[in-house]
């Protein structure tokens, strides 16, 4: 553990009065969370966390001490009030999910806005999330791309992916291993076969596994072999040629 964590000759990580602090979290491995964050986590008068027994490992881990209460979907509409009122009052708040940062395909925006139209300054962290690596690992072009986050499971399906058909930019998804297979048959079906895809799962961790190749092959792969973990999928736009491989995007 940093001594400047616990030293009191250090400036401290968050000014006086009341503040949100939106702080992201590991998405596996435990050790890419940063020193800031850290700092953050132990000078804030509450912790605000998407599942509390989740966040509770990596606070315990890290021998940080402080209150921690449920933010999360189910709740958030009910408790953002009180919470503008505590931070006007003068609290410092953390706000976590369960892995990355809040506010991508996890809650967080209802309490930003809410704090700032009350006037009350918010600050984001950078750190992890698991879409960029993906994307990076994934070999497709990253000077441009659009993250869509989960797709509809039924209502607005089929709109959203005819519509993704001719984005040119490289699109980015969450999905649950659970519907993979689908999506994936899913994207055969608009998108077209041979459209390159890759597939990122359990990112940091000891079995992390990045499958590439046509939507039909990776398709073909993970109906044969399972899913299991989280899934980030990342797919060619529109008229993406196969020797863009070989160039720099930013270059272009």
């Amino acid at each position: 553990m940093p001594d400047s964590l616990h030293d009191p000759s250090v400036a401290a990580a968050i000014p006086a009065g009341g503040r949100l602090v939106i702080v992201p979290t590991p998405i596996g491995n435990l050790k890419d969370i940063t020193l800031r964050a850290l700092e953050v986590l132990q000078e804030v008068d509450l912790i605000l966390a998407e599942d509390t027994r989740t966040s509770g490992v990596l606070l315990q881990h890290y021998q940080v001490h402080k209150p921690i209460t449920p933010y999360h979907q189910h709740n958030e509409h009910k408790i953002v009030p009180r919470l503008v009122e505590q931070l006007q009052a003068g609290s410092r708040m953390a706000l976590l999910t369960d892995a990355g940062t809040p506010g991508i395909s996890d809650p967080a925006f209802l309490l930003v806005r809410a704090c700032l139209q009350a006037g009350i300054p918010v600050e984001t962290l950078p750190g992890a999330t698991a879409f960029v690596p993906a994307l990076v690992n994934s070999g497709l072009p990253a000077s441009r791309f659009a993250f869509e986050g989960f797709l509809p499971p039924k209502k607005g399906r089929h709109t959203l992916l005819s519509q993704l058909a001719a984005e040119e930019r490289t699109l980015l998804f969450y999905e649950s291993p659970y519907r993979l297979v689908k999506t994936l048959a899913d994207l055969v079906q608009y998108f077209g076969a041979t459209r390159p895809c890759s597939v990122s799962r359990e990112l940091t961790k000891k079995f992390e596994e990045n499958k590439r190749g046509t939507l039909q092959e990776v398709h073909d792969y993970f109906e044969q072999k399972g899913v299991k973990g989280e899934i980030v999928l990342v797919v060619a736009g529109a008229g993406y040629r196969e020797q863009e491989r070989t160039e720099d995007p930013g270059q272009l």
